[in-house]
């Protein structure tokens, strides 16, 4: 068996510094306003539907195609 010669090196330094870009992120985020928030939930809700839509369609194409070819 080939042994992995990657062995990552954990570090306090390393866990900090991750630590540190996490929480300077953290700062530059902020609350949504209302709008912003009635926004990206449409948005999502249009990408699910669409989602799911394309799901249906490809269902039923897959089920009613081969009884059609059959004939």
């Amino acid at each position: 068996m080939v042994e992995s010669t990657f062995e990552p090196k954990i570090t306090a330094e390393s866990v900090g510094q991750a630590i540190r870009a996490h929480l300077r992120v953290l700062k530059l985020t902020r609350k949504p306003s209302r709008e912003e928030f009635l926004t990206i939930a449409k948005v999502a809700g249009v990408g699910i539907l669409a989602v799911g839509a394309i799901g249906f369609i490809v269902y039923v194409l897959l089920t009613m195609l081969p009884q059609w070819v059959a004939k």
